[in-house]
């Protein structure tokens, strides 16, 4: 196991009650086996905690500033902004990674431009601010992580901007839902038509039509709080 003695919480951006707060052991590693300096281990070990969140609780919260950045050991972590009655996804953090959008403001003390979610119940690796650009400065195998995240997240984020710029949103909608069938190897999507909304950054009535249309052309199927992917 790679969690040690409880100790009292002091939480992330927000204080969430009931979490559990342990202290990591060296079995982390197996699963973040990119840091690979003994040194940075040892720090992570001493200065570093194991926060459990349970499925739905508010991880981060969009205009308040971020005390540590969560690496996801376990689970996944649902990013997004919100405007008016909308939500806009921006990705998923899921085993291994990091939120892009606290290590940013971690760098300039600015406040969170996002709310971070857990999907599932997680574990994450709490790192305080304080230690995120120490270890850039005096570990390469932590600024390569740090640099490595923020390549990938710019791809992701930009590949998304092209799908919401050049494509329809029934385009948008069919590729989501065939991508989520191919994830869970099931033609069946537990997701209501707001979900899907927020999912992509539109609104419910644009969804719930798209999607009458679709089971009109016997693309999907529609059950109530699920959609049934045609072969």
């Amino acid at each position: 196991m790679f969690l040690k003695h409880a100790i009292q919480p002091r939480g992330l951006a927000v204080q969430v009650r009931g979490n559990i707060e342990m202290t990591p052991t060296p079995d982390i590693f197996k699963i973040l086996n990119f840091f690979s300096e003994p040194k940075l281990q040892e720090e992570v070990i001493e200065n570093c905690q194991l926060l459990t969140f349970d499925k739905g609780q508010l991880i981060v919260k969009e205009g308040q500033y971020v005390k540590v950045v969560p690496i996801v050991i376990s689970g996944t972590i649902r990013v997004f902004q919100t405007r008016e009655d909308r939500e806009i996804l921006l990705y998923y953090v899921e085993q291994s990674q990091t939120c892009i959008m606290s290590l940013s403001a971690c760098f300039y003390d600015n406040k969170s431009p996002a709310q971070a979610v857990a999907v599932t119940k997680i574990v994450v690796l709490a790192i305080p601010v304080k230690y995120i650009t120490q270890w850039q400065r005096k570990f390469a195998c932590w600024n390569d992580f740090v640099i490595r995240a923020f390549r990938n997240r710019y791809d992701e984020l930009l590949n998304n901007f092209k799908s919401v710029a050049f494509d329809h949103t029934s385009t948008r909608v069919l590729e989501y839902l065939k991508n989520r069938t191919s994830k869970q190897k099931t033609n069946k999507v537990e997701i209501s038509h707001q979900e899907l909304a927020n999912e992509l950054g539109t609104t419910r009535v644009v969804i719930s039509r798209i999607l009458k249309q679709f089971q009109l052309q016997n693309r999907i199927s529609l059950k109530r709080g699920s959609i049934q992917v045609m072969p």
